[in-house]
């Protein structure tokens, strides 16, 4: 009896396996891309990969569950995160096609409760995350709510009902905002009275018999069969890494890797909707000014070795999960981890690469890279004025060195600077990206073109104030009205202090005199505010998903 129960633990912890259909030899290559993962001291993860209507691999790697040592397998139901969103979209599109809303119909059409900024925000805005909308999350954590609290849906609804102002235009840019997404599961709610959980369950999981998934809207609920999630503290040392979220539509969709499979099936012989609603699903966003993105209806849309893919991945909490499918060659994988430090959207790329051949043999570039003796300035001291450090008002940060009579940018790595036409610069490395630098009487600045429209224009620092005197000007109390919620300013040890009751008081960093660095990462970027006497009468939160968000000095 013991010697059978000691072979029954061996089989579970080397990997949780269904029947498999492929060669040995392959199997091996994929168990190698996740041997890491592959104990019983460790979480790890669940992996599938879809081919034509088969699931013709799934197996669990590590433990769902370390306190009861529980594998994973590809049964083990996950947290998926923002894999979530497609579910969502896909929600949309199916009330969309019975003519229950348009999506470019006014979010405020159902929802009321969303207040009126002066602009028209789409439903089409929403999926496409180009609706200019700041993202809940970072607004609650600037608020004083840690991630790891309970967050309900309606908690959601009234930090985005007390919004007033936008990050940007609608259609202007592309700016991944969760917050869409809550917003959408409350139209689907207005539009058919039920939740997101109740529609998508009788319209989706269960014409796909997608047994074991569900939006899980209460977090108090008890899932059996479910993994938990973990952060690595150091080397084989894990924490616990609590999720207590009762809110849905941007994230929170409970499935696995068996359910997942039928999911990706139904993108290229659809039982849930027909091709037509896959095809709303997965058609590119479009900007304002005509330029098209990647992002579709809750799903990336790309291209690899020539073939259509699309792809999400998501993280929340300890979760990692990735979802890839190529409709043309109808195959597709699933990875879902459980554990903080896994990438999965590299491991699932990986194992693509094992099944995914170019489409056509690519052709060979010849372009030669710039000649760097270009980069040599026939006159450096004019060039001179241009040293320095720079910031944007989103916090996007360079410097400009002149070395051996050349310009190099130092921002995402170092690289030297070509002269070209009407005194602009390329990057030696990237030559796309362009740089036009401006000197005026106590303003020197350099307009960045990362690609065309995407463009940061960042102004030059000078050296950030020391003296007791200069730094007892930032002391105060910073109040929010939009948040209701207030943070302090101090000097400690010659240093700003930014003080909260929720948090940990965090020191800041000068750049320059008005830009102020955290390590919180909701707001690790301040833009110190002045009234004409230059006196300081607030910050703006200036960072990521959330711009332009106003503290008032008291």
């Amino acid at each position: 009896m013991r010697s059978c129960l000691l072979l029954l633990l061996a089989f579970l912890f080397s990997g949780y396996a269904q029947a498999q259909f492929l060669p040995d030899s392959m199997q091996q290559k994929i168990d190698k891309l996740f041997q890491r993962w592959d104990s019983e001291n460790s979480p790890g993860c669940a992996v599938g990969i879809i081919r034509n209507d088969s699931l013709i691999f799934s197996k669990g790697y590590g433990v769902a569950n370390l306190e009861y040592n529980v594998p994973n397998s590809p049964a083990t139901i996950f947290h998926v995160a923002s894999v979530s969103k497609q579910f969502t979209g896909y929600a949309i599109v199916l009330l969309a096609r019975q003519g229950r809303l348009r999506l470019d119909d006014d979010v405020r059409q159902y929802l009321p409760w969303f207040p009126d900024l002066g602009e028209k925000i789409t439903i089409r805005h929403l999926l496409n995350h180009t609706s200019g909308i700041r993202d809940q999350w970072q607004l609650l954590a600037t608020a004083g709510t840690r991630l790891d609290d309970v967050i309900t849906q309606e908690q959601i609804i009234k930090v985005l009902s007390r919004q007033r102002a936008l990050n940007s235009k609608p259609g202007e840019r592309y700016n991944y905002c969760n917050s869409g997404y809550t917003m959408l599961a409350e139209i689907v709610r207005s539009v058919t009275g039920k939740t997101l959980r109740q529609f998508t369950d009788s319209a989706i999981f269960k014409p796909l018999k997608m047994n074991s998934t569900h939006f899980h809207d209460d977090y108090t609920e008890i899932v059996k069969g479910r993994s938990y999630s973990y952060q690595r503290k150091n080397g084989n040392q894990f924490a616990n890494s609590v999720l207590s979220y009762s809110n849905t539509g941007a994230t929170s969709l409970f499935t696995t890797v068996e359910d997942l499979s039928k999911w990706i099936m139904n993108f290229y012989d659809p039982v849930a909707g027909d091709a037509q609603d896959i095809a709303q699903l997965t058609e590119k966003g479009r900007l304002n000014s005509g330029k098209v993105i990647d992002y579709a209806l809750g799903i990336g849309n790309f291209t690899y070795k020539g073939w259509r893919g699309f792809a999400h991945n998501g993280a929340d909490a300890g979760y990692r999960t990735a979802l890839l499918v190529y409709p043309d060659l109808k195959l597709g994988c699933v990875v879902l981890a459980n554990v903080g430090d896994f990438n999965p959207g590299a491991r699932a790329e990986e194992v693509m690469q094992l099944f995914v051949q170019e489409k056509m043999p690519a052709a060979k570039e010849n372009a030669a890279r710039p000649d760097s003796s270009g980069a040599v300035l026939g006159n450096p001291s004019a060039m001179k004025q241009f040293e320095g450090s720079y910031i944007s008002d989103e916090g996007t940060r360079m410097a400009f060195r002149i070395t051996n009579n050349k310009l190099y940018a130092d921002a995402f790595g170092r690289s030297a600077l070509l002269k070209g036409d009407r005194g602009t610069f390329s990057s030696l490395d990237n030559p796309a990206q362009q740089y036009a630098f401006n000197a005026r009487p106590g303003d020197t600045t350099v307009l960045v073109t990362f690609a065309p429209g995407e463009t940061a224009l960042l102004q030059k620092y000078s050296t950030a104030p020391t003296s007791e005197r200069e730094l007892k000007a930032y002391e105060g109390t910073y109040y929010c009205p939009e948040l209701d919620y207030s943070y302090g300013i101090t000097v400690k040890n010659n240093q700003l202090v930014l003080t909260s009751n929720k948090y940990t008081d965090m020191p800041l960093r000068f750049a320059g005199p008005d830009h102020l660095h955290s390590n919180f990462w909701w707001m690790s970027h301040l833009v110190i505010l002045r009234n004409e006497k230059k006196e300081i009468e607030g910050f703006e939160v200036n960072d990521g998903r959330v711009l332009h968000l106003r503290f008032n000095k008291m």
